[in-house]
């Protein structure tokens, strides 16, 4: 699952992709979704090529192992991102049975998010440095807005996927961090209710609780922390 609420940087305020294109920002829209669709490829290979390196091939052999982005483009989930700035990709298939360790599911739900952490990292730290070294490709507003959003969407993948609620990344790694019995229960709580949890959370978002706002201000924050140049 992944989400994009884009937003202007200065002020911080929320902005769908076809507002984007109702405003004629046509470089913006396209800078954000190619960043969207770079990002949602490198999630997805990332779970896939955990649960190879640990002995599941169903990825590899669904051609799901790769950074071609178009076997993991799902048509109505990118359409929801260009309508409302909510949208998934195909989530990679695995086959735990295959695992050659227990904490298989753990490692393979938190590659995703792993991924875009890391790409956050490099992304901004890579911007930073351009900028201090004062080459050209760095200096223009369109780099400005592609490096960023590129930063702050991966940050906003991560900590999304990172909620404990339906089918997000986060709630195969909860479990790990329960007691047995709490984690059977908190197990078959999300598989009946999960998925309602999610969208009465993105509902909540549009009836003007500011849920994804609040992502993307912890999302700015951290880009502080993780800028170490």
């Amino acid at each position: 699952m992944a989400i994009l609420a884009a937003g202007k940087l200065q002020t911080s305020s929320l902005l769908t992709m076809i507002q984007l294109l109702l405003d004629q920002q046509y470089v913006l829209f396209i800078l954000i979704a190619f960043a969207l669709i770079f990002s949602l490829t490198f999630h997805e290979y990332g779970h896939g090529k955990v649960a190879s390196m640990i002995g599941d091939d169903t990825a590899e052999r669904a051609g799901r192992l790769t950074l071609n982005p178009i076997p993991h483009i799902d048509p109505l989930g990118l359409l929801m991102v260009v309508m409302i700035g909510i949208g998934y990709a195909k989530p990679v298939p695995t086959d735990p049975r295959k695992f050659n360790t227990r904490w298989g599911m753990l490692m393979v739900a938190a590659a995703g998010p792993a991924m875009n952490l890391l790409l956050a990292i490099v992304t901004i730290n890579l911007y930073a440095i351009g900028l201090k070294m004062g080459f050209a490709l760095f200096q223009s507003q369109v780099a400005y807005y592609f490096f960023t959003y590129l930063a702050l969407i991966n940050m906003l993948l991560m900590l999304f996927n990172l909620l404990p609620i339906g089918p997000l990344d986060g709630s195969y790694i909860l479990p790990y961090a329960l007691p047995r019995e709490t984690a059977q229960r908190f197990i078959q709580l999300n598989q009946r209710y999960g998925t309602y949890a999610l969208l009465a959370l993105i509902a909540f978002n549009f009836l003007g609780v500011p849920v994804f706002a609040s992502i993307w201000k912890i999302g700015e924050f951290m880009l502080g922390i993780i800028l170490l140049v």
